[in-house]
């Protein structure tokens, strides 16, 4: 085994940032069926800051080590997993586990990352890319010509979603504080303030009969608008619901909530669909079809990322021992892009 020791964060409980812990450990040895990653980029997404205040809906218990997905090189690999992989670099998609510097994970999960995409760069668009791509071309479905509107055009999943829309020739109206329009409209986006502007009524001024899609993380009211504003035929995906984010109570309450709307408006004859993404839905039923989709749609993603039809946008890159601060700036809105980890 290699001589160097394991470093991994740990999420004790509901802490600060500052509360979270580095532990050291020894270097695991890979399973049957799974590979040990050296961990080169992670990243801080919108999960861990759920996780860190216990909002995250499925969670685990504490404590444990949060990190949706990884970057990095296949050191070992275990029994019946093909040996030509270790010394490849790989992503995955882990949902715990990934703010460390070795993670084992299994063989069928790793997708393998093209020549000339970089560790940090493609850990921007693993979580991010396919949660975008699976919402614009398996739920909504959409084709050349249309018109879609997508909620914080300038986050993680807002700004990958943006791009690949764009590379399907879509026209985008895009929501997100003033201080990012311009770098949207040089995206070729139609930016909205949804600080200062009436957001439904500024979209019917651009869209008069309607949008085909809305991509709406926001939750609580905002589905609603969002609803309201699709034309016919027009798909919903709600991914979240951001606006609870801050609250006490239930974590599952807002989610329920929301679920209960979206059957209510898919039992609706009004031709139009709303959906509840959930990057994980079907994992637990069909793994093998769910992994299959996972690779290929974040090869899709890695693509777009090699052509430049999508550009990785690091906000920031920091070491592992530094992720209370990386959480914090992750946390303060003021950054575009990801926030990644090295180790």
């Amino acid at each position: 085994m290699n001589a160097e020791g394991l470093v991994e964060v740990v999420l004790p409980g509901k802490v600060e940032p500052e509360g979270l812990e580095i532990r050291h450990g020894a270097v695991p040895a890979a399973g049957p069926g799974q590979v040990l990653i050296r961990m080169e980029a992670t990243g801080v997404s919108f999960a861990e800051q759920q996780m860190r205040r216990g909002r995250y809906y499925d969670q685990p218990a504490f404590p444990f080590v949060p990190g949706y997905d990884l970057v990095g090189t296949v050191l070992t690999t275990g029994e019946a997993v093909e040996p030509a992989l270790a010394g490849t670099r790989v992503a995955a998609l882990v949902k715990v586990g990934g703010w460390a510097s070795h993670v084992l994970v299994d063989a069928a999960d790793v997708v393998p990352v093209p020549d000339g995409i970089g560790a940090a760069q493609a850990e921007t668009v693993v979580v991010n890319g396919i949660t975008a791509w699976q919402m614009l071309h398996r739920k909504a479905r959409v084709r050349a010509g249309q018109t879609i509107l997508v909620h914080g055009a300038n986050g993680g999943v807002g700004s990958v979603l943006v791009q690949l829309a764009q590379a399907a020739d879509v026209k985008v109206i895009g929501t997100a504080s003033a201080r990012h329009h311009d770098a949207l409209r040089e995206r070729g986006v139609i930016p909205v303030d949804y600080r200062t502007e009436d957001v439904a009524a500024r979209v019917r001024e651009l869209a008069p009969a309607g949008v085909d899609a809305v991509f709406d993380h926001v939750g609580g009211r905002s589905a609603v608008d969002s609803w309201h504003l699709l034309a016919p035929g027009g798909t919903l995906v709600s991914y979240g619901s951001a606006s609870t984010r801050d609250d006490e109570g239930s974590k599952q309450w807002p989610v329920l909530k929301l679920l209960g709307r979206v059957w209510l408006w898919n039992a609706l004859p009004n031709r139009r669909r709303a959906y509840f993404f959930n990057v994980w839905a079907g994992r637990a039923l069909a793994k093998n079809r769910f992994r299959a989709q996972l690779r290929a749609d974040l090869t899709q993603v890695f693509g777009a990322l090699q052509r430049g039809d999508v550009t990785a946008q690091i906000a920031a890159q920091l070491p592992l021992t530094r992720v209370a601060d990386a959480l914090r700036l992750a946390e303060s809105g003021t950054v575009a892009g990801k926030v990644v980890l090295n180790p």
